[in-house]
């Protein structure tokens, strides 16, 4: 009997000890949609489903030592990119992806969704200057799309100007996500060649911790996989929907639980 090859996908990111975000919860999604998962720890966090405690960033020279294993043994088909910590870890991290053709997905994480500060006012910079250029896929959330061009937006229209003026600094395509905006509708928009419009009912849950993790994820994973953009962004919006649907099963912690990786696959 011939093995079956399935596809891998790489994280680069920091750890959460409570398991809803970071390379927890980004191995978790590759899992559930059928990829094998390796990881790049950037740095630690003490951190639950109430708050980030303490954060210890890794060496950049460690960042690169684990980047070196996984790609000497490896066959990567896609890269995630999550919290990278400081300007040193994400220089070092651009400058080893600089020119590599594996399709990237970064997830700019800035906030924890405890509120916490999760990458430092003199690396949003490094982050805009040297890794938007590398991505297939931006991910920011509203917050995160206003602190990389100090501007807010309201609207959808402003939603796509963003995208835009994001898509502007090098990224391929940009997924501008409308989680954080008012109304009981959520609304994603794929900018790109073409825009792309996602939306969804907002669900009454407060565990919604990882979300942005996961989507980022399951996205690389679909991208992994061999699908369009399009097609990966749109299979991975379906199934953090039913993720976030199925979160208050879990029952995980007192504060934002996570959402349900595995809501597919558990009884």
């Amino acid at each position: 009997m011939t093995a079956t090859a399935y596809p891998i996908a790489l994280t680069i990111a920091g750890s959460d000890s409570g398991g809803g975000a970071g390379i927890q919860a980004d191995l978790k999604a590759f899992s559930a949609l059928g990829v094998y998962g390796a990881s790049v720890i950037t740095a630690l966090t003490a951190q639950n489903t109430r708050a980030v405690t303490a954060v210890q960033a890794v060496s950049p020279d460690m960042v690169l030592a684990q980047l070196d294993a996984v790609f000497d043994d490896l066959d990567v088909a896609a890269i995630k990119i999550g919290m990278l910590g400081g300007a040193d870890v994400i220089t070092a991290v651009a400058a080893r992806l600089r020119g590599i053709d594996i399709p990237i997905v970064l997830d700019p994480v800035m906030i924890a969704k405890s509120g916490d500060a999760l990458l430092p006012d003199d690396a949003v910079g490094a982050l805009r200057d040297q890794l938007l250029p590398l991505a297939t896929v931006l991910t920011p959330n509203l917050p995160e799309a206003a602190r990389l061009l100090d501007t807010s937006a309201a609207s959808d229209d402003q939603m796509a100007a963003q995208g835009q003026a994001l898509r502007a600094l090098g990224p391929l395509h940009v997924l501008m996500k409308g989680g954080h905006a008012a109304g009981g509708t959520c609304t994603d928009l794929l900018i790109g060649p073409e825009t792309l419009t996602l939306t969804a009912p907002r669900h009454a849950t407060n565990n919604t911790h990882g979300t942005g993790c996961s989507l980022s994820s399951a996205i690389a994973a679909g991208l992994a996989r061999g699908l369009a953009v399009a097609d990966a962004v749109t299979q991975a919006h379906d199934w953090l929907q039913g993720a976030i649907a199925g979160a208050d099963r879990l029952r995980v912690g007192q504060g934002h639980g996570p959402v349900h990786h595995f809501h597919r696959q558990w009884p």
